[in-house]
């Protein structure tokens, strides 16, 4: 792929609207543009300044396509470090086809997806794991993945690693000049000092590797699993944290067969809730299969609430105290939320008996899930459970899959450099190990790089980005 010639896409969601955005980005930019718009001044947009707007029509030949704002950043002050022009015109398809056909026709290629970003990247206007960012921040539907990725972006988590880079990099220098004074005995890199920035480093990844786990579901939403008996409510209680009709409800038992998803952000933080099949014997096929996947869900939850009916406890038809231990022990690390039901049905007196029969356990919650009684206190329950001071702190979390195993490479080249001063080896065998960890951390931040890399991440930007 080139990256000097001009390239145009539309910047904006494609479809109707108020208006659109066309972004054109390369050395032709600005002089393709001035062969299709007119200002409505007579100004020539070709001489004139960086970062401004002009309003003006767009014409192909004699015929006025729209009235457009154009707006111009001359490089290296924009965006892609190139010329770079955006046409702000009305939201209609006709016309922004017809804009971008103009923009073709005299001398643009389609931008590919990701291109723009892709050339921020190439022309040093950001690193790549800032760029990573930029498409975290697009996707981001809570206020944590937003905080997340407009951390990553500003370069919080890529200037960490680049001082440890730069730091390693230098003791290196040192141990790859000893090679060649190897005859004369000479010590340049003082191995005290050395040993400290080792330690340093072991300690900085190991807590960058152990943040992917809070980083990753702050990102992508935490999954909780609504779990319980046949017709206790589950469905109900989805619906009104939802505050929607999200779920079908129904007094027939079984009504769902199969797991029920969403999201809601709470406090910042998106929680992906998921109604699942009502746990009991049955010899139905399809209830059965559904029941199976409830223990999946289960399986791949970070909480799971427990649910039952207050009219089942009062009636002493379900053995709780059995359902709760056999949760426990089948997924002992996972959080578990123990919610009562239908309390709405009881008198306060009833509900205060029942639940003081109920055996002690630390979350355990009275709701309505249909009057919507407890169901706050269910939310800040929830909130509980999430690890969100090092976001509160503005600490540096790992959401990133592909530096997640960069950073797990580089302790383990790490680890090696150590056992290798552990066992006083010579400079030459301790050059190559932390090579190698120089080599994942330039990785992480895009100094070492490869068209097959490039490739992946950006081909899941969006076109215009």
């Amino acid at each position: 792929m080139q990256y000097n010639d001009t390239i145009v896409a539309l910047a904006t969601p494609a479809g109707a609207g108020a208006i659109a955005v066309i972004r054109l980005s390369g050395e032709g930019a600005i002089s393709i543009a001035s062969a299709i718009f007119v200002s409505i001044s007579g100004k020539n947009i070709a001489s004139q300044k960086t970062h401004t707007v002009h309003l003006g029509h767009i014409k192909d030949g004699t015929r006025v396509v729209d009235e457009v704002l154009a707006t111009i950043f001359k490089n290296p002050n924009s965006y892609t470090g190139e010329n770079v022009v955006e046409f702000s015109c009305h939201g209609s398809n006709y016309i922004q086809q017809e804009i971008i056909q103009l923009c073709l026709r005299k001398g643009c290629r389609m931008a590919t997806a990701g291109e723009f970003t892709l050339r921020a990247f190439l022309n040093g206007k950001m690193d790549l794991s800032q760029a990573e960012a930029v498409a975290d921040l697009i996707a981001s539907e809570s206020e944590a993945s937003h905080q997340l990725a407009i951390q990553q972006m500003r370069g919080g988590f890529s200037n960490e690693i680049k001082v440890l880079r730069e730091e390693l990099l230098n003791f290196a220098s040192l141990i790859e000049l000893e090679l060649d004074f190897s005859e004369e005995d000479v010590e340049f890199a003082n191995r005290e000092e050395f040993q400290k920035l080792i330690t340093r480093i072991t300690n900085v990844l190991k807590r960058l590797i152990d943040s992917f786990a809070t980083g990753n579901v702050l990102k992508n939403g935490i999954p909780v699993a609504i779990v319980g008996e046949p017709n206790v409510g589950k469905s109900t209680l989805l619906n009104s944290l939802l505050n929607e009709e999200r779920a079908i409800v129904s007094d027939i038992a079984g009504t769902t067969r199969d797991t029920i998803e969403d999201e809601i952000s709470i406090g910042g933080i998106g929680f992906r809730f998921i109604d699942t099949a009502g746990i009991r014997e049955t010899s139905d096929t399809i209830e059965g299969l559904g029941i199976k996947k409830t223990f999946e869900k289960i399986k791949d939850s970070q909480v799971v609430i427990l649910m039952f009916s207050a009219i089942e406890l009062k009636g002493s038809k379900s053995n709780l105290q059995v359902e709760i231990e056999k949760i426990k022990n089948k997924y002992p690390q996972k959080p578990l939320i123990v919610v009562v039901n239908k309390v709405d049905q009881l008198s306060e007196k009833e509900t205060s008996n029942l639940l003081s029969l109920i055996p002690n356990t630390s979350s355990l919650i009275p709701v309505s899930a249909k009057t919507g009684k407890g169901v706050e206190e269910l939310k800040n329950t929830l909130l509980e459970f999430v690890n969100t001071g090092a976001l509160r702190n503005n600490e540096t979390i790992v959401t990133n899959t592909r530096h997640y195993d960069s950073l797990l490479k580089a302790l383990e080249e790490i680890q090696k450099v150590q056992v290798g001063i552990d066992a006083n080896l010579s400079g030459d065998l301790l050059a190559i190990d932390i090579r190698q960890a120089l080599y994942y951390f330039g990785e992480i931040t895009g100094e070492i790089t490869n068209d097959d890399l490039l490739g992946n991440i950006f081909a899941n930007f969006c076109i215009g980005k």
